[in-house]
């Protein structure tokens, strides 16, 4: 599912625009993850990306345009691995792939994953929008899937609803809560081969719970 954001306003037409815009989503992803909506400035974002503040407001009306921006973002780069799946593929193939690309997403981009999980956590109001009937039928889409392979007997009959609830959380969960699991193992930070663990225990544990063999 791809989000427009208003205040955007169209596709980049150079490449001078297109890694301008990079840089500020970059910037702004790590500003507003470390300080918060209301914690962070333009001025901040336009210092932490290198650029005169009168750019962002070329590429970006105001904060809370930027702001929706970097959530659509977000949320497409994480979507786009989910809208792949048809009623034709392997389930197990699917759904490791899917594990495996959520689990880098959150090795690669930690801010971006906890920024998301502050605006749900303080009641999502900059996502209205998009949590929207176009989003409900997207995701009844996407559990359509897993019910068309529970209906051809792929799989074992689960609630899809509450699977796809369960990939999103356990596989974020090693961004959002990265401290918490370094403070627990010991760990001064989380490696890639650690991530790489975590994602093969998390497809074990969620394959076998649908009555999959995973196929590594």
């Amino acid at each position: 599912m791809t989000f427009e954001v208003p205040a955007h306003g169209g596709k980049p037409t150079s490449r001078i625009r297109q890694k301008n815009e990079e840089t500020i989503l970059k910037a702004a992803e790590d500003e507003f993850a470390r300080h918060g909506f209301k914690g962070t400035s333009m001025n901040a974002i336009a210092l932490k990306a290198g650029l005169p503040k009168a750019n962002l407001h070329y590429y970006f009306t105001n904060k809370l345009g930027l702001y929706v921006a970097v959530l659509s973002n977000i949320i497409e780069l994480w979507d786009s691995t989910f809208n792949t799946l048809t009623a034709e593929d392997d389930p197990a193939e699917a759904l490791t792939r899917y594990i495996r690309a959520k689990m880098e997403f959150s090795r690669r981009h930690p801010q971006a994953s906890r920024l998301f999980a502050m605006e749900v956590i303080s009641g999502g109001e900059c996502l209205t929008e998009y949590f929207n009937q176009d989003y409900r039928t997207w995701f009844n889409g996407r559990a359509a899937v897993f019910q068309a392979w529970i209906d051809a007997g792929k799989m074992d009959p689960i609630d899809p609803v509450h699977l796809i609830f369960l990939l999103w959380g356990s596989t974020q969960h090693y961004a959002d809560f990265a401290t918490q699991i370094c403070r627990v193992t010991g760990r001064s930070k989380l490696t890639k081969q650690d991530m790489i663990d975590a994602g093969d225990n998390l497809i074990r544990i969620i394959l076998k719970g649908c009555g999959l063999k995973p196929t590594f």
